[in-house]
């Protein structure tokens, strides 16, 4: 199965496609969809959203996984720009048939590293370690993005 997992941002959007096969997983693709932080917001979507659209046409996935949208008290106004670059992903998504699900970050963080609040830095390492990285993902944000597709994967698994 070929899971692509999405890192929602504005300014950065991470992404990595792996190939799942019992118990084997291989990264197809990985890296960052940016947009201009100089542009308008509607220009920065509509960037996001055609990159998302090419994506997912020229990988070919079987499902696409996205993180639970949250919301921080202190900040706010970054979940409100969150939620519009994942609005616009999940549109670009749906409109090429791809099925879409989503995990809470505590979900995804249990399900690669076994604890529910562990760091970036321990997400980094352990998505590098179970992938065979000879090197460790930068941005975090293709981490993130890999390890959603990871824990879809394991979601999978567990079904079999």
């Amino acid at each position: 199965m070929r899971i692509l997992g999405i890192d929602p941002g504005l300014a950065i959007t991470g992404y990595g496609l792996i190939e799942s096969s019992d118990r084997d997983l291989k990264v197809i693709e990985a890296g960052v969809i940016r947009s201009d932080v100089k542009d308008k917001i509607e220009k920065r979507l509509l960037a996001i959203y055609r990159k998302v659209t090419d994506l997912v046409k020229d990988t070919a996935p079987q499902v696409a996984v996205l993180e639970d949208l949250y919301s921080h008290y202190k900040h706010p106004r970054t979940s409100i720009l969150m939620g519009h670059a994942r609005g616009v992903i999940c549109l670009a998504v749906k409109e090429q048939g791809v099925q879409l699900v989503s995990y809470p970050s505590t979900r995804v963080k249990k399900a690669v590293t076994g604890r529910g609040h562990a760091s970036k830095q321990q997400i980094q390492r352990t998505v590098a370690n179970v992938l065979r990285l000879s090197v460790l993902p930068e941005p975090v944000d293709i981490t993130d993005a890999l390890a959603l597709a990871m824990t879809h994967a394991n979601v999978c698994l567990r079904k079999l």
